[in-house]
C-alpha cells in the first residue's frame, strides 16, 4: 500500500497513506479492519471498535457487509451520535445498522449505540459507563470535516485532551445540525491501538493544509501512543 512519509505536530504521529481513488482508498480500509480483528481476535477473543459516520465510511460498511469474519467477537461502540430520535435516518447508529450490522452475526448485547434520544447530559453520562468498561479499544475509525472537526469535536470547543478528561464530551452548540450531541473525548478516542482517519471528497484541502501544518485543529488532538494512518484519496488534498 503506498504511503507518505510520517509526519508529526509536538503531540500527533501521522502515518500518510494517498489513494488514486475512494474505492481505492475504501477497499484497503476494509481489508485493514478485518486483518485488525483477526489479529485482536487471535489475541484476546475479542475485537473492539469504534465507528464513525459519514459518506466515506458507510462506503466501508457495506464493503464488511459482504465479508466473512468471526462477527460473534466483535463489539461495537460509536465515536459521537446526534441527538435525535434512536431510529432517526441522520443517527450514525442508524446508518451503521443499515449498511452493515443489521446483516452480519454480531450479538445484539455487543452493539453499544449511544443513547442520545435522551438528550445530552443522560446520554453521555451513560455512554461513559459503557465505553469505561473498555480499556484501550482495538480500533478506532475517524472522519475529518472541513473545518478540521472529527468525530464531535469541533473548532472553539472542548476537545478533553487531558488525562483527567471524560470519556464523553456534551455538545449543545454544535455548528452543523442538531446543535445538541455526543462525543467521545479526545482523550478516549486517543486510547486505542490503533486508529485510522478515511478521508475523501475535493472539500478538505484546507483542513488538510492546516492539519499538516501544525495547526491545532480538532484532529491534532487524537494523540494515540501508535499515532495515527491517515487514507486519504489524493484529490482531498487538493
Amino acid at each position: 500500500m503506498p504511503s507518505l512519509p510520517i509526519t508529526t505536530n509536538k503531540t500527533q504521529l501521522r502515518r500518510w497513506h494517498p489513494f488514486k481513488e475512494a474505492l481505492e482508498l475504501e477497499l484497503a480500509a476494509t481489508a485493514t479492519i478485518l486483518r485488525t480483528a483477526q489479529e485482536a481476535i487471535a489475541k484476546r477473543g475479542a475485537f473492539h471498535i469504534v465507528l464513525a459516520g459519514g459518506t466515506t465510511p458507510r462506503k466501508v460498511y457495506e464493503a464488511l457487509r459482504k465479508a466473512q469474519a468471526d462477527w460473534p467477537a466483535w463489539h461495537i461502540y460509536y465515536g459521537d451520535e446526534r441527538c435525535l430520535p434512536s431510529d432517526h435516518a441522520e443517527r450514525n447508529s442508524t446508518m451503521a445498522a443499515q449498511a452493515w450490522l443489521n446483516h452480519v452475526a454480531i450479538p445484539a448485547n455487543q452493539i453499544h449505540p449511544v443513547p442520545a434520544e435522551k438528550g445530552a447530559l443522560i446520554a453521555a453520562e451513560e455512554y461513559a459507563r459503557i465505553v469505561d468498561k473498555i480499556g484501550v479499544f482495538d480500533l478506532v475509525l475517524l472522519g475529518l470535516g472541513e473545518d478540521g472537526h472529527t468525530a464531535s469535536l469541533f473548532p472553539d470547543h472542548e476537545l478533553g485532551m487531558t488525562e483527567d478528561a471524560p470519556s464523553t464530551l456534551t455538545i449543545f452548540d454544535a455548528p452543523k445540525p442538531p446543535p445538541q450531541r455526543v462525543s467521545l473525548s479526545a482523550r478516549r478516542l486517543s486510547d486505542a491501538a490503533q486508529v485510522m482517519f478515511l478521508i475523501t471528497g475535493n472539500n478538505k484541502a484546507q483542513a488538510l493544509h492546516d492539519w499538516n501544518g501544525g495547526v491545532a485543529i480538532p484532529a491534532a488532538a487524537i494523540t494515540p501512543k501508535n499515532g495515527v494512518d491517515v487514507y486519504i484519496e489524493k484529490a482531498s488534498s487538493n
